[in-house]
């Protein structure tokens, strides 16, 4: 064994008697901390357990339950008549320089090792006050979410002695009774001819989009998206190995002549369509395109990923049934959630395919998440059955009809002069296209002067790089009150850029 150690323990041990951690505990912490980094070897004969009460100032008592509780993890060893050292087994570990154990608990940036970065997933962060009006891209008002339904139905769930088997694994599939609740109700609204079997439940829609896109895309194969079209799909596609084919997309949406002409010159695995309310545009599918979508898919052997994110919310007339209520031929991946209906955080959707599809999206799953919140799954297999959900739809499409009224009226009186666009038939945001010469650069970095942030880049909507200058611009999470406050926000923002007269 060594000689006494002489490692200054009195300035360098750092307890806090405000914590909640008990003060053994935390030397126990600083002590492991100082043997890891080498700054007591192996074999360090460690002071008494009164001299270091002494030095400390605490309880001989808290020392010896450390030393106790250091002993019986392997980190320390006591010698009888010989006294405590630093456990002789253990590797020696190369000195660091002495710093204060407060600082040592402080995040680390830079990782020791090599992993791979996607630089594709990047996306700039804003920090803003509370207070800040935040312009979104379209989200529900989570203020409106059926808070009182979900927790009574929640809490009767969990009371109930029966129930308790939710709390362990369960389906990869997801809640059975969630599925056939789900049977039901698709069938019944968007004239789907399902069961149980072309059902599997996800986290929400992106984690369906990410499930196709790893079944479809791998080795480099060929997807096809609108010119513009959701910047997360487009990145999910990328990270799945994917490549990603444009076509122009006009008021009837995604042009499927052009979609034909690229089919012709090559082989394609995927569309991907937002068919009811293109993303970010709002313009809907015209049928004629629809059915010729079907048509192409079936000649040449793609997959359709058809993402239903706003069904729902359609305000002109009947919602248009999506594409897969029309396909007989199992080419259409139908992938949807509630996070629209009922808020973002309620973390639920569905992604629809052939049983084969699903089944090999289960599994793949299996290895991603393993299995949903099967307690939240089952109560809104329970508001689904009971039709709390439906009151909810119909109740909130009301409001976000109104807000979008209210919002677009306030955007022609007060703005036209600077935007065009055409009021949305459906969905939360409405796409404008800010005239020439204005620039968006000139007009987020005015606002955020006014304590209005666009939370997003108005680049993520420019996939194609065409300089369309167009932003999609959510409405729904705004009250009335909030609308006003907005478009006059707006108003003084485009009254100062006219009064500037900048080049741009």
């Amino acid at each position: 064994m060594s000689s006494p150690v002489v490692f200054p323990f009195k300035s360098n041990i750092d307890l806090d008697r405000n914590s909640n951690r008990h003060l053994y505990l935390q030397l126990c912490d600083q002590m492991i901390g100082f043997i890891k980094s080498g700054k007591l070897a192996p074999s360090s004969k460690l002071p008494g357990s009164r001299k270091l009460s002494e030095d400390l100032d605490i309880h001989r008592k808290t020392v010896v339950a450390a030393y106790d509780e250091l002993i019986s993890q392997g980190w320390i060893e006591s010698i009888p008549a010989r006294g405590t050292f630093v456990s002789q087994d253990l590797p020696i570990v190369n000195p660091k320089k002495l710093q204060s154990f407060s600082n040592t608990s402080s995040t680390k940036n830079i990782a020791g090792f090599n992993f791979k970065k996607r630089k594709h997933l990047i996306r700039k962060g804003i920090e803003t006050p509370h207070t800040t009006i935040k312009i979104d891209d379209g989200v529900p008002d989570h203020r409106l979410a059926p808070i009182e339904d979900i927790t009574k139905i929640y809490r009767n769930i969990i009371k109930k002695t029966h129930n308790r088997e939710l709390l362990t694994y369960g389906d990869i599939y997801g809640n059975i009774d969630l599925r056939k609740a789900l049977v039901f109700y698709l069938n019944q609204t968007r004239g789907l001819k399902i069961t149980i079997d072309n059902i599997l439940i996800t986290r929400g829609s992106q984690m369906g989009i990410y499930l196709a896109s790893q079944l479809l895309l791998n080795d480099k194969k060929t997807i096809i998206t609108g010119n513009t079209n959701y910047m997360t799909a487009d990145d999910t596609f990328t990270e799945a190995g994917g490549i990603i084919k444009r076509a122009y997309v006009d008021a009837q949406g995604i042009k499927t002549d052009e979609i034909e002409t690229i089919c012709k010159r090559q082989s394609i695995s995927a569309v991907y369509v937002t068919s009811h309310h293109h993303h970010p545009t709002t313009v809907t599918l015209s049928a004629e395109r629809r059915m010729h979508l079907l048509d192409l898919a079936q000649r040449y052997k793609f997959a359709i990923i058809e993402d239903d994110y706003d069904y729902d919310f359609h305000y002109s007339n009947a919602p248009i049934l999506p594409l897969t209520s029309n396909d007989t031929d199992g080419n259409v991946i139908y992938i949807g959630g509630f996070t629209k209906i009922i808020a973002p955080a309620l973390r639920i959707g569905y992604f629809i395919a052939p049983k084969e599809v699903v089944d090999e999206a289960a599994r793949l799953r299996r290895i991603l998440d393993r299995q949903g919140d099967t307690l939240l799954e089952q109560t809104l297999a329970r508001m689904i059955n009971n039709g709390d959900v439906q009151r909810h739809s119909n109740k909130v499409r009301r409001i976000y009809k109104a807000r979008r009224d209210l919002f677009c009226r306030l955007l022609q009186k007060q703005l036209g002069g600077f935007f065009d666009f055409e009021i949305p038939k459906g969905g939360m945001a409405v796409w404008v296209q800010l005239k020439k010469p204005y620039h968006w650069d000139s007009v987020i970095a005015l606002s955020q002067k006014q304590n209005l942030v666009f939370i997003n880049d108005w680049k993520r909507y420019d996939n194609d790089n065409s300089g369309h200058n167009g932003f999609r611009i959510g409405f729904a999470k705004f009250n009335e009150e909030e609308i006003v406050e907005v478009i006059d926000t707006l108003e003084i923002v485009f009254e100062s850029i006219s009064k500037s007269n900048p080049v741009f």
